[in-house]
């Protein structure tokens, strides 16, 4: 089976049969959509057997829900799994989180013209027994969907492939400690460099306060993830990409093996970036600062690990540092992707949608 999309293996002879699930209009006519009522579920797919899902286009529209991208939710489920394997905000799966929809590209994930609003994804997703899809509509009103699953039948999966998983998490604000050191260093006046070498030289010897972008037990491969944060309060020195990421792999303690320098660095950025940026494995697809404020408001970034997955043989959690040593309080949220043996740990429950809104 091959699973690669190299232009160097495009001609080589594969097995398994091309097949689609999408919204046609089954009458013949052009209603090429379907309806998801206010709290209504839908399946896109129930899929019996093996096979490998290769790219899954949709498009909404939610006319009275300007937030669909957050509160409407994705879930998929393999091999007759009792709960999600994938389950994220539709727009934040696809790439941008925010409730934010605006065109961008890479590798795995893209929203397309127009004004981004054609979603994309090209992970592989294998399953051996079975692949379901559904789609929630979480909001007061209803919305239409249209939508595409092209995926291969196959008499049988290589018994090396891994479940494709997908997970949203949020943490608002984040728990930082900056803010009582910032008042008092106003109150005495006191020179911005003064408060920039205390909370420097503050240490994280430990990891525990991080924001959590992944926590996954088995054997597997991280791949990537979209972080969204929201800086939503004015704060001394407020530049979140002093925050290292760290990733515990196996039951690491201290140090984690893998040790950043901070996160614009593990998005491949550089020196406080101030410009959107899109390429196949790494992007600054929102960035809503200013001259007086340069790290006002929603910024979102992502790093697909698809030429460095970041194996792991029992466990992994993959962190970052919300500032040096977590000093900064912001809206912090993600969506982490990664392959892993079937079955997982049920993830944690899923806020309802008053809890996924973005900040005004």
């Amino acid at each position: 089976m091959t699973l690669g999309s190299s232009l160097a293996d495009l001609a080589r002879a594969r097995k398994g049969r091309r097949r689609r699930a999408s919204s046609w209009d089954r009458t013949g006519g052009n209603a090429d959509f379907v309806g998801i009522g206010a709290g209504q579920t839908i399946r896109l797919c129930d899929l019996d057997g093996a096979g490998v899902i290769r790219h899954i286009w949709c498009t909404m529209a939610a006319p009275r829900n300007a937030l669909y991208a957050r509160t409407t939710m994705l879930r998929m489920f393999w091999d007759r799994s009792d709960f999600p394997c994938v389950e994220a905000p539709i727009g934040d799966f696809f790439g941008i989180g925010h409730g934010i929809v605006r065109n961008f590209v890479s590798q795995p994930l893209a929203m397309s013209p127009e004004d981004g609003r054609g979603f994309n994804c090209f992970f592989p997703m294998p399953f051996s027994e079975s692949a379901r899809i559904e789609v929630t509509n979480e909001a007061d009103s209803g919305m239409i969907f249209y939508y595409y699953v092209d995926y291969e039948e196959h008499d049988r999966l290589d018994a090396d492939l891994l479940r494709f998983h997908a997970q949203w998490r949020r943490e608002n604000p984040t728990e930082g400690w900056g803010e009582g050191r910032f008042d008092d260093q106003l109150e005495q006046g006191g020179p911005m460099g003064d408060y920039r070498r205390q909370v420097w030289s503050t240490p994280n010897l430990d990891g525990k306060g991080n924001y959590v972008i992944l926590e996954a037990e088995g054997r597997g491969h991280y791949v990537g993830c979209n972080l969204n944060i929201d800086c939503f309060a004015r704060q001394k020195n407020d530049w979140f990409g002093e925050g290292d990421d760290m990733i515990f792999i196996d039951g690491d303690v201290w140090p984690p093996t893998l040790h950043g320098t901070g996160t614009e660095d593990y998005f491949n950025t550089a020196f406080a970036p101030r410009q959107e940026y899109h390429a196949p494995y790494h992007g600054i697809t929102v960035y809503s600062g200013s001259e007086d404020w340069p790290w006002k408001g929603k910024n979102s970034m992502y790093r697909f690990h698809i030429e460095d997955p970041i194996m792991f043989e029992k466990s992994i959690r993959v962190t970052i540092e919300h500032g040096h040593a977590n000093n900064l309080w912001n809206d912090y949220s993600s969506t982490a992707y990664w392959y892993q043996t079937h079955p997982h740990a049920r993830f944690p429950e899923m806020p309802p949608a008053s809890g996924r809104l973005p900040r005004p």
